[in-house]
Formats: C-alpha cells, structure tokens, sequence
C-alpha cells in the first residue's frame, strides 16, 4: 500500500471511531452537538459550585473524555467542590441521567475521522452524560429576583444561555447572556478565588457558544484569559480549571486547522493532570490517547505510538486482571489504526483483534463492527482478501441491523467493499458497491454529519480513479468540496481536495486547468499556518509537473526543489516519493541546461533504487538508461538540441512514482 492510500486510510476511520483519521484535515466537525453538551455540562458545573447542600458535595474529578470525538469539549471535567457559598445561595439538585448504553461505547460519531482508512466506525453515538436541574425552592430559576452584584446572577444567565443553545433557537441571544454573566463574575470574583473559578467557568461556555457561531478567533482570547486566571498552586479545583481550559483550546486550534497549536495545548493539560492525578491514575491514560489522536492527525505517528503505548499500560495496570476493560479496547484499536498507517499491519490486526474480543466480552457489537472494519483493512493490505470480504460482510450485517440499511456506516462499508472488488479486477462489483454507496450519500438520512458525506465523495472517487473513469471521479470531488466550501478550519482539507482534483485534470491533459487547481491548493497549504506535511511537499511536485507540461522549467524546478526540501525531512531520502521528486528535478535541471547537477541527483536515485528494489527492476532500469543519456550527452558536450521533455521525466503521464494522489 503506498504512502496515500495509508493517508487515506487514516481518514476514513474517524467516522467510526473515536480516533481521529484525517491526514489533510484538521479536525472534522460536529461541533453543534458537542457543543449543546458542553454548555449544559459546564453549567452544572457551575451549579455544583454554588451549591450549599452537604448532603451530596460535589468533588472535583474528571470524567472519562477518551472515548469521545474530539470536538466534544473537554470542559466537563471540571466539577469544583465549594463547601458552603452562604445563606443567600439556592439549594440545586444534579439528578444524573442514566445512559441507556453505559458509558463503555467506544465509538461516537465523527465525520474526521478519521478519518486513515480504517471501517469507518461509529457505531453508537453516546451522549455526554447530562444532568436534570431542579430546584427545591424554585422551579423557575429566570424568574427569580437577584442581586445585580450577585454570583447567583451570573447562575441564572448561564442556565438561560444553555437553554437557548440546547433549543437551537437563537445563539446570538445566548451569546448576549454568556457576556453578561462574564461581567457579573467579574464584579464579584475579584480577590475570591472560588468566584474566580465562575468567571473561568462562564469564560469556557462564551468560548464554546463563539465555537458554535463559527467565531473560532473570538474564542481563542477567551480561553487564552480562562487559562490564566486559574493557579495551580491555588488547589487542585483551580489546577483542574486550568486543565479544561488548556483542552477546550486545543480543541479550539483544532477546529481551525492549527493541529500543531492544538497538541502544544493538549500535551500542557496532560502534564497538569499529571501533577494532580498522579502518573498512573486511569484519566491521565485516557488523556494520553486523546494526545495520540492528535498527533495521528499530525501524521506524527511514531509520537502518537508513544502516548498510545503509555495509555495502554496506565489501563491494563488499572483494569481487571481477567478481562481487558473498554478504555483498554480503545487504545488497542489506536494503535492498531497507527501501526496500519505506519505499514505494520500484522501488528495492527493483532491490536485490532485483541480490541474486537475486549469489546465483544462487554456486548459492544457496534463497536465490534466497527473494529471489523478495521480487520477487514488490515487483511486487504496483507492481499488476504477471501479474510478481508468476510470481516467486511461480517461488519455490514451488524450495521444494516443496528442502523438500518440507508445509515451512513453502511455505506462505509460498501466503500471498503468497492475497494477491495477494484483491487483484485472485479470492476462490476467494485461498480455495484459504489453506486449502493452513492445511493446513500446523496440521500443521507437526517443527522448524518455532511463531512461524512464528503468523505465517502472523496473515497469512492479515487475508485473511480482507479478505474480510469476520470469524469466520474472529478465530479465527487467537486461535490465533496461544495460540502466542505469555505468552512473554518477546513483549509487544508479543501486544499487535499483541490490537489487531487489537478491530479485528475493533468490526467485528462488540461494541464492549464491542472495548473490553476494546484496553485489555488498550494496557496490554501501555505496560508494554512501548519508545518509543511508531506502531503504538501507531494502537491508541491504534482504541479511541478503541470508546469512541465505548460513549458513553464524554471518554476518547476522551484516546486521540485520545496518538494523535495519537504520530502527529504518528512519521509527521508529513501522514501519512494522522494526519489521520484529527485528523478523529475533531475530532468528537469537537464532542461534548463545544469548537466552535472542533473546527473548527479539521477546517480544517486539509480543506486539507491538498485539497491532497495534490485538491478533487475524495470523502474531501475529506466532510470538506468536516463543515466546512460545524460552521461553520453555529457562526454561529447550539451547539444544544443532540445529534447522532448516529457522523456526526462517519468514515463507514466498518470499516477506514477511521485504523481500519488495527494488526498
């Protein structure tokens, strides 16, 4: 399997999971649940706060996030224990809601990701634990008579604000009281450090409702402020407030693209948890897989493996010595998606198998359905597909029960299902799976995230790719990127879109329009604010050889030369797509006249090449009698004649080595 189809595969597995798959994108969205969620979490915890009742003390401690979709806000984990507030406090009973499903479920929905390429699973989409309000004194909080200088105002303005969001009806009304109740905090918390909890508290639930409205820069003060108020040293309330706030904006830069600013965010919460938990203590565990998620996104997987390795171990040192518990199940499932990205995929179906038995001890089949799917990958890159169409027909079956035959995780699976058909030449079932996909994809049944739409366009196009069907495929792109259109934090998934879109115009040879697309992508990348990723560095190369085409030699040079800067950091220069970026700038410094560097790059591709793939190897060779050209030219003296350039470069004006797709 080649570095895109890994990427790809990386992608498609946050649909089902909790892990985040998207190698382009940063984080995908969902954000209006998980945001109504949080609001009312974080309102209770406000509740408990001010709570005078004894009888059942709210004690600071986190709940378990590791399972969840990643815009879900992390915000619930604060729950601060206050003691009494004085006389004039209501007294606010929390009734937890039981969870129908217990709160086992690994797989919430998420349009990411995941995106890798993994059976998109996910399965059942847990609530966050919510909480019902009621007041012993007075069922109506709104109308009740307070203080303007009172905390209790600021109470009061958070439940109507949530109430609000809950309802959908109007955010900016919400927005309106969230702001208000930052002011009340703010008269009455100066110098009270449990009040200055509050004002942290209304400042995390006004960033979440500017998240909701699509105000990502109007929330990063916000929670930069929430960030600073809070003092470790002030006890541990104060060090778990500062926790949330470093997660809610990690999640926050997530949400915008900057995944990198988002794991600088998450990796400071986890060493705050650490100093308050303890090493070893079950949550931190959790946090340290949510850390891995983050850097899978990041394609950072050696990093991602680590934190994966260190939750595993926090669990199996906390769970039962006899049956491997959920959170256990989660992180194997982790790194089984890592190690498939990483190319170790008989490591992955080990991982991937030892999570289906943990999960199907717990009853979890949606789950295990979703982790199927992932089997079904694994096996499918090993070339075992007889093993791969059963767990993917094993994975279907469930689905089909559990959601009905028009969810969305059906059509998941006939994507894998398409895949596989396309990769062993039966093009009438590979055909027969994309429609059935297709028919679902354009109807989607109501609740389906429209990025998961998206993402199934975007797979079921590169089939169609691959069948050499390139209007077909071109079409889904370009349905996949209305979805996406100018939405926030999607840029540099729209440029993975864009990139590959050129990919496919180079193919049909409209070169100038191949051009324009890669420009407008590669414009998107750099603007992006992230590191330069290898997928970059591979869209860097494809329009190098739009410029190749269009005669344009010294700006192909320049793309091949970012390319190959890029390349050379991320993947080594060993890697297959850097050796291509060296063979197309090798010829194309021929061109331009620059002999000696051109056959100084060519001899080291030829015997790096020789010695991974053989003398005998028909890519070795060509590259061989290229060598033999540009020495020959060489001995006799540059011939004024220009040859065609198109035999400089590789010979296959399609996908070849270095022309992968960049999706």
């Amino acid at each position: 399997m080649d570095v895109g189809e890994s990427n790809e595969r990386v992608k498609d597995d946050s649909a089902l999971q909790a892990s985040p798959r998207s190698p382009l994108s940063s984080i995908d969205l969902a954000i209006d649940g998980a945001m109504n969620a949080s609001i009312e979490q974080l309102y209770h915890n406000v509740c408990e706060m001010e709570s005078s009742d004894d009888q059942s003390p709210s004690r600071a401690s986190f709940i378990s996030y590791g399972a969840e979709s990643r815009i879900d806000l992390e915000l619930r984990h604060l729950v601060g224990d206050v003691g009494e507030e004085g006389e004039s406090k209501k007294e606010i009973i929390l009734e937890k809601k039981e969870e129908s499903n217990g709160e086992g479920s690994l797989s919430q929905k998420k349009p990411l990701s995941n995106g890798k390429k993994v059976a998109k699973t996910s399965p059942n989409n847990p609530k966050m634990p919510g909480s019902r309000i009621s007041s012993r004194k007075s069922p109506d909080l709104g109308k009740v008579s307070v203080d303007e200088e009172s905390p209790e105002l600021g109470v009061v303005l958070l439940k109507q604000a949530r109430e609000l969001v809950s309802s959908g009806e109007n955010l900016n009304k919400a927005l309106d009281l969230a702001l208000r109740a930052v002011k009340v905090f703010e008269k009455c918390g100066e110098g009270e450090k449990q009040l200055g909890l509050n004002l942290v508290m209304s400042l995390h639930i006004l960033a979440a409702i500017y998240a909701g409205l699509g105000r990502y820069n109007d929330a990063v003060p916000v929670l930069e402020r929430s960030i600073e108020i809070p003092m470790i040293e002030d006890g541990e309330d104060h060090a778990l407030a500062k926790f949330a706030g470093c997660m809610q904006l990690g999640d926050m830069y997530g949400l915008m693209g900057q995944v990198e600013n988002s794991i600088l965010l998450y990796t400071a919460g986890l060493e705050i948890q650490r100093q308050v938990l303890g090493e070893s203590d079950a949550r931190v565990g959790e946090t340290c897989r949510y850390l891995a998620e983050a850097h899978v996104q990041a394609m950072q997987f050696e990093e991602a493996s680590r934190l994966c390795q260190m939750a595993l171990d926090i669990h199996k040192e906390n769970g039962a010595a006899t049956m491997a518990s959920i959170e256990e199940a989660a992180d194997r499932k982790l790194m089984g998606l890592i190690c498939d990205a990483k190319g170790d995929y008989e490591v992955a179906l080990e991982h991937y198998v030892l999570a289906s038995m943990a999960m199907s001890s717990q009853n979890h089949r949606e789950d295990v359905a979703a982790v199927d799917c992932s089997i079904g990958d694994a096996y499918m890159s090993l070339s075992r597909f007889d093993e791969a169409i059963f767990a993917y027909q094993k994975a279907l079956a469930v689905f089909k029960q559990a959601k009905g035959e028009t969810h969305s995780s059906v059509a998941l699976v006939y994507v894998r299902l398409a895949d596989l058909y396309n990769k062993i030449g039966k093009t009438r079932d590979s055909k027969s799976y994309c429609e059935n996909a297709l028919k679902i994809y354009l109807k989607p049944t109501p609740g389906t995230p429209m990025e998961e739409v998206a993402t199934g366009f975007i797979e079921i196009s590169a089939i169609y790719q691959s069948m050499n069907e390139l209007d077909q495929s071109l079409k889904l792109l370009r349905r996949a990127l209305k979805i996406y259109a100018n939405a926030p934090g999607q840029q540099n998934t729209i440029a993975g879109i864009e990139a590959q879109m050129g990919v496919i115009t180079y193919m049909m040879g409209n070169y100038s329009e191949s051009y324009d697309i890669f420009k407008s992508a590669i414009s998107k990348f750099r603007n992006s604010g992230e590191k330069k990723t290898a997928l970059y560095g591979i869209a860097l190369n494809q329009m190098g050889l739009a410029c190749v085409q269009r005669y344009a030699i010294n700006e192909a040079a320049d793309l091949f030369e970012e390319a190959k800067t890029i390349l050379e950091k991320e993947y080594g220069p060993y890697h297959p797509d850097t050796l291509a970026v060296y063979s197309n700038l090798a010829g194309t410094y021929d061109a331009m006249g620059r002999l000696d560097d051109a056959i100084e790059i060519l001899e080291y591709v030829v015997g790096t090449r020789e010695e991974k793939l053989g003398t005998a190897n028909p890519e070795v060779e060509d590259e061989k009698q290229r060598l033999a050209a540009l020495l020959k030219e060489a001995g006799r003296g540059r011939s004024k004649r220009n040859r065609a350039l198109l035999t400089l470069l590789d010979n296959n004006p399609e996908i070849a080595n270095g022309q992968r797709p960049v999706y």
